[in-house]
């Protein structure tokens, strides 16, 4: 409708003001904006399309005539901010993203976290922080009930898992996904951790048992440690500024466990003295004492 008017007008020599809403104009608002919310847009590069259309609706639902007009607006209102925030949030998330990370979970790291808790006589604990819908704490859930010959029926995990998003966690909590969320689950784990609703894949109530879910914002809140394992992937070391994945890595470091394990995505980097990676194992690190 828009396209048409704007050629209509253009056939009877009217002037017509466009609003300036292309890729460029929203790249260069997110370079000017993103900082300003200690995020930083390389993280930002691939995905910009969808922060991008939410602040264009954004826009037309204000009646402003573009990126600039948005900007000015940001600058005597602190409250949008809030608004902008919110669309900055990345939501991609399925079970056992990046398989050969839950391979060296599965085979390495859970077995030293369960039987180190079995050794002490506790209870081991895991946080997911930016768990999304809820699919990695459920990815970590069933390979401790299913996958994890060592951990005997004594040695119990309690998961934690924290995201910003209301929506997602109410997901989270119903624990029902498509089948394209499962594409990278084993078929024996399909078989023994799900049931059929419709077209739809619930986790089993066993495996959701021990899954707590909170809403938590990871810059500046964070659920009570100990733990022996904590994944952040595609969050902190994706999104946030070098100073912000600073005060997180410190929040980190104080919850783990003495030679506790911290793991990121397989397209993350980490360099802090805290941490250092495990041998064949790069994006899973332990906390140097």
């Amino acid at each position: 409708m828009a396209a048409t008017f704007v050629a209509r007008a253009q056939h009877e020599g009217l002037r017509v003001s466009i609003p300036l809403m292309g890729d460029a104009d929203c790249t260069a608002f997110l370079q000017w904006a993103l900082p300003q919310l200690d995020m930083r847009w390389a993280g930002f590069r691939k995905v910009r399309h969808q922060v991008c259309k939410r602040v264009r609706h954004r826009i037309t639902a204000l009646g402003l005539s573009g990126f600039a007009a948005y900007r000015e607006r940001l600058e005597r209102d602190s409250q949008e901010w809030q608004v902008l925030d919110q669309f900055c949030h990345i939501t991609m998330s399925r079970f056992f993203r990046d398989r050969g990370v839950f391979d060296c979970l599965r085979t390495s790291i859970l077995p030293t976290v369960a039987d180190r808790a079995q050794s002490e006589r506790r209870p081991a604990r895991c946080w997911s922080a930016g768990c999304a819908s809820g699919e990695e704490p459920y990815s970590i859930r069933m390979l401790w009930d299913i996958g994890l010959s060592s951990a005997g029926p004594n040695t119990e995990m309690s998961i934690v898992a924290t995201d910003i998003d209301d929506a997602l966690l109410a997901r989270a909590r119903k624990g029902c996904y498509g089948r394209t969320s499962l594409r990278e689950v084993p078929p024996e784990l399909i078989a023994r951790a799900f049931e059929h609703a419709g077209s739809r894949f619930c986790i089993q109530k066993q495996h959701r048992d021990g899954v707590i879910f909170l809403k938590q914002d990871l810059r500046s809140e964070a659920p009570r440690g100990p733990f022996d394992l904590i994944l952040c992937r595609y969050l902190a070391f994706t999104y946030f500024a070098s100073s912000l994945q600073q005060k997180v890595l410190t929040a980190f470091a104080e919850r783990l466990v003495p030679n506790g394990f911290l793991v990121v995505g397989s397209h993350e980097q980490l360099a802090d003295a805290r941490f250092a990676s495990i041998a064949g194992m790069p994006h899973v690190f332990t906390n140097v004492n």
